[in-house]
């Protein structure tokens, strides 16, 4: 789960980080009081949206030649009027795709005096299997390209769990990112305390990018990027309620009501699984076979007549969709439940598509006699290998 930049410098204010004064919008009507609330000489008015490159955005609804989702202002009637012409627009960036997120949310901040930009971040190092601290003297751009083409200026220092972020383990960060002064001493509490909120909040990531250097040689985080472990929010009910529902797709929204793992893709052959392995298994051979999936789909090991159903419709909902290849080999999962769901499902919805079922498993012959009953014009497919042939030759036909 992700969260918007003013969410997450809330949650790092409130464990003692440095963060310049703010104030959220969530409503166009806040602009004007947002605006005035903000101590400052220097606003910058920040789109908040759950994707990056926002500065170098361009809004769709404005002329090519506009100022991006991020801008300096320099007197609050100017902040104001680009809040207003902000608000509610469609910001394209290089990571949100053609179409854009809407603006539903912006966030007025003092503006800062910046010496220096510097990349830290906190993440979990599968290599070692520990927290990890990641970081760079060069802040404030593309993360991976710096990792690309200078290398060594990028330092992973681990964390041991049971000691957590020592001073040893603080003063080997302020040596990378190369604090001296006031800078220093303020770092070996911050990085603590950042450590602190990725263990007690249960992140997958903590970004802060940039973190800087005040001309007067102080920390601030400047911006910052949090994403949860989605196992473990039933342990931090406040951070659940930070979730905005309108930077999510709609299907893959559906899809967690029902605890299926969906992610929805490009192409235009909904697929139904179950096991991670095997979804996979099964894109890659639509691709194989020159088509491509619309989605993800893993139902689970023990799923319901219900769960099934809902999974049905949520592809079945996805107007890119030109046809279903569902592919179950049932140990846990059980076959005729499976063909139980399909059936209920493709009733529901009126299926329109074609439809390429391959059951192996635990009760397949009950399975394959319940689809047989139903009347629904389906094919039937021997392996994976002939139910993706099927479906793409189906689909092209079409």
């Amino acid at each position: 789960m992700n969260i918007h930049e003013y969410q997450a410098k809330a949650i790092l204010k409130s464990y003692g980080a440095a963060v310049a004064d703010g104030a959220p919008i969530t409503d166009a009507s806040q602009i004007d009081a947002g605006v005035d609330g903000v101590d400052a000489n220097i606003w910058v008015v920040k789109s908040q949206i759950h994707a990056g490159g926002r500065g170098k955005g361009r809004f769709q609804e404005l002329p090519a030649d506009a100022k991006g989702g991020v801008r300096i202002c320099t007197s609050a009637d100017d902040a104001k009027a680009n809040a207003h012409e902000m608000f509610g627009k469609t910001l394209i960036t290089a990571q949100t795709g053609a179409k854009g997120k809407r603006v539903g949310r912006l966030y007025i901040e003092a503006g800062a005096d910046i010496a220096r930009e510097l990349y830290l971040s906190i993440l979990v190092d599968r290599t070692s299997g520990q927290t990890a601290f990641v970081a760079s003297t060069e802040g404030g751009m593309d993360i991976e390209a710096v990792a690309h083409d200078t290398p060594e200026k990028i330092h992973n220092i681990t964390i041991n769990h049971s000691d957590g972020c020592t001073d040893a383990d603080a003063a080997q960060l302020a040596d990378a990112l190369k604090l001296d002064g006031t800078a220093r001493e303020e770092s070996i509490p911050l990085f603590k305390i950042l450590y602190t909120a990725f263990v007690e909040k249960d992140m997958s990531l903590l970004e802060i990018n940039p973190l800087i250097i005040t001309a007067d040689n102080h920390l601030q985080l400047l911006d910052a990027k949090i994403s949860f472990d989605d196992n473990a929010l039933f342990r931090h009910p406040d951070i659940v309620a930070l979730r905005d529902e309108s930077e999510e797709d709609a299907k893959e929204l559906e899809a967690s009501k029902y605890d299926l793992a969906y992610i929805a893709l490009d192409g235009d052959i909904g697929c139904m699984v179950n096991g991670a392995g095997l979804a996979m298994a099964t894109m890659d051979i639509i691709k194989l076979y020159g088509a491509a999936p619309a989605n993800f789909l893993d139902v689970g090991g023990g799923a319901s007549k219900e769960k099934v159903t809902a999974a049905f419709k949520i592809i079945t909902d996805d107007a890119n969709v030109q046809g279903i290849l569902v592919n179950i080999f049932g140990g846990i999962m059980r076959c005729d439940v499976i063909a139980e769901g399909i059936v209920q499902a493709a009733k529901d919805v009126g299926l329109k598509v074609p439809l390429v079922v391959r059951l192996e498993g635990t009760k397949v012959a009950e399975g394959k006699a319940i689809l047989e009953a139903s009347g629904l014009d389906l094919i039937a497919a021997d392996d994976l290998n002939d139910a993706a042939q099927k479906i793409v030759q189906a689909v092209k036909k079409g």
